[in-house]
């Protein structure tokens, strides 16, 4: 009997995976390709000033500083609004409060063509943290719901080579937008670029609301077997988080989410410096015409979007999490040190590629580590509170690389600053200790 059985036995184990696989592959193929399209048209108007100070700086007669601290400010409104926004999202849930921030960024992302002083660049730029606060820890906060923390590096690794995309398509679009469209009706070619790229987040904030589902207990494309089978995976993850902070004062107290943070903000330092200047950059090693500044820009996030999902892919497949992180944050820093001190614009382009596929990969392996541990209430403000803290990179990192061009009138001790942080966050992975995270 028992040797009868046990082939039987065997057969359901192995039935029952492949309905679990195909399972997740199908939630996989329904929201992270629409989830990333989203991130693409967030990053792009999160960072499509880098191409508009190519013209709006001369136009305004903006300083390297003051475009940088324009460009920072972004992430003060972001900070703000954060934590509440998440909180918020968990309340109301995903459909309804990711389409209200996509809406609002698309409305206030079309009116920067208003942009006439400093200080409007300034109110505009924080607006827009504003509007745009709560997306991305949101969507993390949301993958949570559908995936357990052993399938989630690959669907946030593909969700985020969104930024990677948004370069590869971004940069050649606004670049001939800005060409194309100069002096037409009366308005510059960065006001164009604005007022053109803002349309997507509208119409897409309002496909979000009638495409998502909450969770999947409302989701009517998946049968009552599909269900039980992503809310027994998500409830099993959660029993293994005992030690998650579980309310949003138990949040701000708790030592492993500052230290998170802390990780985060270094590993941000480098990705802003990389996308708010690239632009700049690759002007600067000699290439000319902002279309083909936009070509040259893309080829450093083309590399970037292959490393990525691969890491991605690995980390899963491994179970680890740590040198996943530290291996492509050390080859980014040295990426940023050779990039500024190329002599040539092949091997500044090939040293920024390398520096892109580096920083950029860190972001979406770096969000297995807190998820490993947070969960419910904990999560939602956790996550929030890291994204958070760790985006005021986003406001450090491009006006101090800022205020050092125009000291020094070159980009190379900003890269050596990006180098060093790269260097920090990779330390603080390397003593996260590795039963907290290797899930």
């Amino acid at each position: 009997m028992s040797v009868q059985a046990a082939p039987l036995r065997g057969a359901a184990l192995a039935e029952e995976k492949s309905f679990t696989d195909r399972t997740y592959a199908k939630v996989f193929w329904r929201l992270v390709p629409f989830l990333m399209l989203c991130y693409v048209v967030a990053y792009l108007d999160r960072v499509n000033v880098g191409f508009a100070k190519l013209q709006m700086s001369q136009e305004l007669k903006f300083s390297e500083t003051v475009y940088g601290l324009g460009a920072g400010i972004f992430f003060l409104g972001y900070f703000l609004f954060e934590v509440p926004s998440n909180v918020i999202l968990h309340r109301v849930g995903a459909r309804v409060w990711i389409a209200r921030i996509m809406i609002t960024w698309g409305v206030i992302s079309g009116a920067f063509l208003f942009v006439n002083s400093e200080w409007t660049f300034y109110g505009m730029r924080f607006l827009l943290g504003l509007a745009e606060a709560g997306f991305y820890p949101g969507v993390i906060l949301y993958t949570t719901q559908w995936f357990p923390a052993h399938r989630r590096a690959k669907v946030i690794a593909v969700f985020m080579a969104a930024i990677p995309i948004s370069g590869i398509f971004g940069n050649p679009l606004s670049g001939w937008i800005m060409d194309a469209f100069n002096g037409a009706q009366g308005l510059s070619g960065w006001q164009w670029m604005f007022l053109i790229e803002a349309v997507p987040a509208v119409l897409i904030g309002v496909a979000v609301f009638l495409y998502l589902d909450n969770r999947p207990s409302e989701a009517k494309w998946l049968t009552d077997a599909e269900k039980q089978v992503l809310e027994r995976d998500i409830a099993a993850d959660n029993h293994g988080k005992e030690s998650s902070p579980h309310s949003i004062a138990t949040v701000f107290r708790n030592g492993r989410v500052w230290f998170m943070s802390l990780i985060y903000f270094a590993f941000v330092t480098g990705q802003y410096g990389l996308t708010f200047w690239l632009p700049t950059i690759v002007k600067a090693s000699g290439v000319q015409g902002n279309l083909n500044i936009g070509l040259i820009s893309a080829i450093p996030f083309l590399c970037a979007a292959i490393v990525m999902v691969l890491l991605g892919l690995s980390a899963d497949r491994m179970r680890e999490r740590r040198w996943h992180l530290i291996i492509p944050a050390l080859v980014g820093a040295v990426g940023f040190v050779v990039s500024a001190t190329a002599g040539s614009t092949t091997i500044a382009v090939a040293a920024l590629s390398v520096a892109a596929a580096g920083v950029l990969t860190c972001s979406p392996l770096f969000w297995s580590l807190p998820t490993a541990f947070l969960s419910g209430a904990g999560a939602a403000a956790g996550i929030a509170l890291i994204n958070s803290v760790g985006n005021l990179a986003g406001f450090v990192s491009p006006y101090v690389i800022g205020a050092l061009r125009d000291a020094t009138g070159s980009t190379a001790a900003g890269m050596y600053a990006l180098a060093v942080m790269l260097v920090v966050g990779s330390a603080c992975v390397f003593v996260t200790p590795a039963k907290m995270v290797n899930r």
